[in-house]
Order: structure tokens, then C-alpha cells, then sequence
């Protein structure tokens, strides 16, 4: 049976026929340095030309399902200028043959202003091809191609003249290649639509819908469908180039490619007010660029940036195939052994909801912060930390719903992990809260709790709560400390230790902190005089009038085994010793004798502390520090029936 390679398909791709599902050669494949993206060069037995490939087809040809001669037939494919050159994009195709010889001599495809195909001679084509690795035809490409032609029996190369073609036979090819004879094709004739229309000049076709994942920068004509899911506040910048405003939105669409949009300056102004959230929009004419991982978390390697010639056009009509958001849930058990900084959508049972508190940012601006404690099925709690408007917006919406005796399911999408005395989650501008929502998951969770989850015990992976008591504690005395080499591997150790304080520094009780917000936190450097009245911080580079007094109490604990020294902060060292260290100090400064009364109360108390293990270096020399993460008055009668289980355990 013969291997038929579709006539003209070079020519007619080029020309803009891009229904016509051709059948052509793969005779190269090669791998654009670390882009994972690859390049093929496809032939129709007389002309090739360089092909680019949809990543979402990379495994296909990892896969080896395609591979150098192989057969295939485009089923979806454009044609772009790209760098004054003319590629084909391939969004997708089928293998036909996997394995085949290289059939006919193909030349590079070279257009003329009629659209006939001018194929170079061989003598002159070393010197008419340019040498590039992208997007011309490289002369090493064509000699592996001529490696590639089959031989006679008697292993001589064929001898041809110029206008003589091979033929191909099964009786006489080594490697069984069924029958094939190339046949001297004329010079291409557009399709009816083109007649008369000259050639086909760029971006005069429409575009094409195409899905947000098969989008790539050597596209140039393209329209996506997409819902916007996230749309950020406009934010002013200050650069080398000057100062300007941004805005990005993100977008879904019905196969759930996801993609972030960005917008500066003019065109900021001209699309704002129209992208609503929830929405589905047509939006084309815009420009690929590598994504700034640092600011997008989104699963895609590009972002759009939008121009002056880009369209945005509300779709009135609603599309039911395009979900309203897309969620990658992570179980709250799993945060515990993901990397600090990184972007996470998690869903879990609200338990408690604090009061929303102000914190004065790095540039003076005031904001409000608000603690929410969530707790999933896994076995563990964690603690969210909202900022700004969320706070007296969903915040106070989560804490009315728990003051009525209602445990609100909430789903978070993009939130942010931190690690500092276990792990949190904070939002961040591009997080989004949903209460209740109106998914599988969250019935799922919410069936879980109500049918005996919520009297099940939980650890919780933050430092401010230990829901459950003594059940999820992990005991030890203050000599296994040592004994156990707590804190000497990779990751600090977690413990809960019942002792007694025996000695309190009071030298150095406290520092002067500053008050301004980094980010989402504060920034808590130490600070000095700066003048006669104000403060200096250095890493903030800014001074202020007044300044905060952040704990950093020295203090010695001990139980009927042994002391050690701990270190204990700011919410630690306000629970040890039941005042505020900006209190404490200024009492300090006027009533030396209260001063020494507090401290002197907190001798001897004995409690629960929780406390973070691991070796630092100092100098040159590796000290075990211990940190004390909570400091709980011990529960007699929570304490009393603790100690009759280990009896129990221990009598068995």
C-alpha cells in the first residue's frame, strides 16, 4: 500500500489554508535549549518548512509517539510570520506511521509574491540559507535528511540527475517501506476562497478561539474565551523608566487553562471598569511573556500583557462549560512539609475567629490583621491570617456566623505559607475567600463534621492554638531534651514541656522594635534614637515618633529532672508574665519597686510551654535554642486526667 504525503501542503499552509488536515513528514525534531518547547521540520515530499509544537504535545514526542520520520497528519495548526519568517504552529496531530524513511528530496519552502513555490538549486543552497538554530532550515538539518535516503542492495548510494526523483519499493527496501512514488507537483493554486485576493498578508484572517493552555509567543492571530476568576487593585510602580500604574486580572476557561492578564498606564484606563469578576469575556490581540513566577501562581509558563490594538468583548450570553473558579486543595496535614512562600489553595471547618487588631505598615498606612483558625478532616488545624479590608469584610461575616453557633465552611484560593513557629497561611492581593461555597468539597467537609468530625481531636501546624489538650502533645521532661538530641536535625522538633520558671533576666527584658509592615508582616527590627525624640530603622530606612516594645525574655525553666534556659517573645513573654512589655518597661522607667513585684509574681509558676528546638550556629559554634512558642497555666484537672492515662498505659 502506498504512503501518499498530502501534494502542496506546504505551499498551501502558507498560502492560509488551515482546513485542509494534511498529511505530512516529520524529517528533524530538535529541542529549543531549555524552553521545553520543540521545533520539527515537516515535508510533503518535495517542499519542508520549520514547525513549532504546542507544549501540550512535549510528551508525545518524549514518548517517542512521534519521532524522526515518522508520518503524521496535522488535525489543528496555523501559520504565523515569526522573526520576518514563516513557521507553522502545530496545536495538534496524529501519528499515522510511526517509522518511515525519509520519502522524496525536499527543499525549504521559499514564498513568492505569486505564492508559487521557488525551490532553491542545490549548488546554491548553502549560500542561500541563513544559519540560525530556530527558524531556518540549518544545512546540518538537510545532510542528516540525505543520511536518512534509502540505498540499493548493493549499499551504493542511488545515482539520479537533477530532475530525477527515488522510487520506493517494498520488494527493495531493507526496512519494508511500502510503495511510494513522488509525483513532479505543479506550482501551488491558491483555493477558490483566496482567488484574487494576492497574497495573504498578516493578521488578515480572523482569529481563532483557542484554548488558553495551547496559547505560545509565536501565535500571532489568536482569541481566548475565558471567565475572569481574580481581578487585583490598580498599583502604582517607580522604575528606571519611570512611574506608571498596573492591573492584572486572571482568567479560566472551559478546559481550565488558566492564564494572568496584565495591563499598564493607558490601557489600565481603558479596561478596568469593564473586566468584572465572574464574567466571560473574548479577549485577543494581545502579547505572550515568560510569567513572573514571583507574582503569578498560576499553572501556566506564560501571561498576557494587553496593548493599545488589544480587544475585550463581554460575552452576554452565560457559558455554562467555563466552571466559575478552579480549586487545587491541599489538606491541611500536607502544609506542615510545604516550602515557606509558597501559594496554596486549602478548604477547612472555621473554629474561631479573633478580633480585628490595626498594624501601622512600612509606609505609614494603617491596616487591620484578623486570625482564623481552620481545621479539615486530616487530623490538624491551621492558623489564616487575613489582612486589610478582608478583615471587616469576610472576617466579620465569619465571626458573626460563629457567634450565632454556625461553623462556616471556608474555601481559600491563593493563599500564602509562612513558617515562623510553625506553619500559617496569610493572604496576600490576589487571595479570595469563599464562605460556604457551592462545591463538592465543601459539602464533603461539612457532612465530615457534623456527623462526629468536630469532636474528633486535632494538632493544630501553627503556633498560636493546641485544640484537644494533652491528646495530640508530645511530652517530654526537660533532661530528654538533651538526652534525645532534640533539635540537631534538619527540621526543629516540637514539644511540650510541664515546668516551672526558677530565674527571670531582667536586664534585657525587651527591645525597641519597629512598628512598620513588610508585606504581610511586621517588621520587628530593632531600632535606635534617631534625634531627641524619634527612632531610626535601618532596615526599613525610615524614622518615626513613636516606636514598639517587643519581648526578649531570658528564662530559666526546670522540672524534677533538670533546667535549661528558653527564649520566649512577644505573645510567650506577655503570657509568662500577664502584662505588656511596653507597660512593663515604662513601669520600669517609673516605679521600680512594681516592676520587680511583676517579675518576682511569675517566679515559680509552673506551666505548659510549648516549645520550638533547633540548633542554630553562632560564630563558629552550634548552640541548641529553645523558643518558647505558647506558655500555658497548667489545667489541674485536664493535667490530673492526663497523668492517669499515662498510668494507664504504663500499667498494661
Amino acid at each position: 500500500m502506498p504512503v501518499q504525503l498530502t501534494p502542496n501542503a506546504i505551499a498551501a499552509i502558507s498560502a492560509g489554508d488551515l482546513n485542509s488536515k494534511p498529511l505530512v513528514q516529520v524529517i528533524d525534531i530538535k529541542l529549543l535549549g531549555t524552553q521545553e518547547r520543540y521545533r520539527f521540520i515537516v515535508s510533503d515530499a518535495v517542499s519542508c518548512q520549520h514547525a513549532m509544537v504546542a507544549t501540550q504535545l512535549n510528551d508525545r514526542i518524549k514518548t517517542s509517539q512521534v519521532k524522526k520520520g515518522s508520518i503524521i497528519q496535522l488535525t489543528d495548526y496555523i501559520s504565523n510570520y515569526f522573526q520576518n519568517h514563516k513557521i507553522i504552529v502545530v496545536l495538534n496531530m496524529e501519528t499515522i506511521i510511526l517509522d518511515s524513511e525519509i520519502i522524496g528530496d525536499p527543499k525549504p519552502y521559499v514564498e513568492s509574491g505569486s505564492t508559487a513555490q521557488k525551490a532553491l538549486p542545490n549548488n546554491n543552497f548553502e549560500h542561500s540559507v541563513r544559519d540560525s538554530n530556530n527558524y531556518m532550515i540549518s544545512q546540518e538539518s538537510v545532510r542528516n535528511v540525505q543520511s536518512l535516503r534509502p540505498t540499493s542492495h548493493s549499499g551504493t548510494s542511488l545515482n539520479r540527475g537533477p530532475n530525477l526523483r527515488p522510487t520506493f519499493h517494498s520488494e527493495n527496501s531493507v526496512h519494508n517501506v511500502p510503495n511510494f512514488r513522488p509525483t513532479v507537483q505543479p506550482p501551488y493554486q491558491p483555493p477558490p476562497q483566496y482567488k484574487n485576493h494576492g497574497s495573504i498578508v498578516k493578521n488578515e484572517a480572523p482569529a481563532r478561539i483557542i484554548p488558553i493552555n495551547a496559547l505560545n509567543p509565536y501565535q500571532g492571530r489568536w482569541a481566548i474565551k475565558a471567565r475572569v476568576t481574580a481581578k487585583g487593585d490598580p498599583r502604582r510602580y517607580n522604575n528606571a523608566r519611570g512611574d506608571g500604574k498596573v492591573f492584572s486580572f486572571d482568567l479560566l476557561d472551559s478546559e481550565g487553562g488558566e492564564i494572568r492578564v496584565t495591563c499598564f498606564n493607558a490601557v489600565l484606563d481603558r479596561f478596568y471598569d469593564t473586566i468584572e469578576v465572574g464574567r466571560v469575556y473574548l479577549i485577543s490581540k494581545g502579547s505572550l511573556k515568560p510569567a513572573q513566577k514571583n507574582f503569578n501562581h498560576l499553572k501556566n509558563d506564560w501571561e498576557i500583557t494587553l496593548d493599545a490594538s488589544s480587544t475585550v468583548e463581554l460575552c452576554p450570553d452565560e457559558d455554562g462549560s467555563i466552571p466559575e473558579q478552579k480549586f487545587s486543595f491541599r489538606h491541611i496535614s500536607e502544609i506542615e512539609n510545604v516550602d515557606s512562600n509558597s501559594i496554596v489553595d486549602i478548604i477547612g471547618i472555621v473554629i474561631s475567629v479573633n478580633p480585628s487588631v490595626p498594624i501601622m505598615r512600612k509606609n505609614g498606612m494603617e491596616t487591620q490583621r484578623r486570625i482564623v483558625n481552620l481545621r479539615d478532616w486530616s487530623g490538624k488545624s491551621v492558623e489564616l491570617t487575613l489582612w486589610g479590608d478582608v478583615c471587616n469584610r469576610e472576617g466579620q461575616r465569619l465571626e458573626d456566623m460563629l457567634a450565632s453557633g454556625l461553623f462556616p465552611v471556608l474555601a481559600v484560593k491563593a493563599g500564602k505559607i509562612n513558617d515562623f513557629s510553625g506553619k500559617s497561611v496569610g493572604t496576600i492581593h490576589s487571595t479570595q475567600l469563599f464562605i460556604n461555597p457551592d462545591i463538592p468539597d465543601s459539602y464533603s467537609l461539612r457532612e465530615w463534621f457534623d456527623q462526629g468530625g468536630k469532636d474528633t481531636a486535632s494538632v493544630s501546624i501553627s503556633k498560636d492554638i493546641v485544640p484537644g489538650g494533652s491528646k495530640n502533645e508530645i511530652r517530654k521532661t526537660v533532661s530528654q531534651i538533651k538526652d534525645e538530641g532534640l533539635g540537631r536535625s534538619d527540621k526543629p522538633d516540637w514539644v511540650t514541656v510541664k515546668a516551672t520558671i526558677s530565674f527571670i533576666k531582667t536586664d534585657s527584658f525587651c527591645y525597641t522594635a519597629c512598628p512598620l509592615m513588610i508585606g504581610d508582616r511586621q517588621c520587628n527590627k530593632k531600632v535606635s534614637r534617631s534625634g531627641n525624640r524619634g527612632w531610626q530603622c535601618d532596615r526599613c530606612d525610615q524614622e518615626f515618633e513613636e516606636c514598639d516594645y517587643r519581648y526578649l525574655l531570658q528564662a530559666q525553666i526546670q522540672d524534677n529532672t533538670g533546667l535549661t534556659w528558653a527564649t520566649a517573645f512577644q505573645e510567650s513573654g506577655e503570657e509568662i508574665l500577664g502584662c505588656s512589655a511596653k507597660d512593663l518597661y515604662l513601669l520600669k522607667e517609673q516605679d521600680d519597686s512594681r516592676f520587680g513585684d511583676i517579675v518576682r509574681s511569675s517566679i515559680f509558676n509552673q506551666f505548659l510551654f510549648r516549645l520550638k528546638i533547633k540548633e542554630e550556629t553562632y560564630g563558629d559554634e552550634q548552640k541548641v535554642k529553645i523558643t518558647v512558642v505558647k506558655a500555658d497555666k497548667v489545667n489541674y484537672s485536664s493535667e490530673s486526667k492526663y497523668m492517669l492515662d499515662m498510668i494507664l498505659k504504663f500499667s498494661r
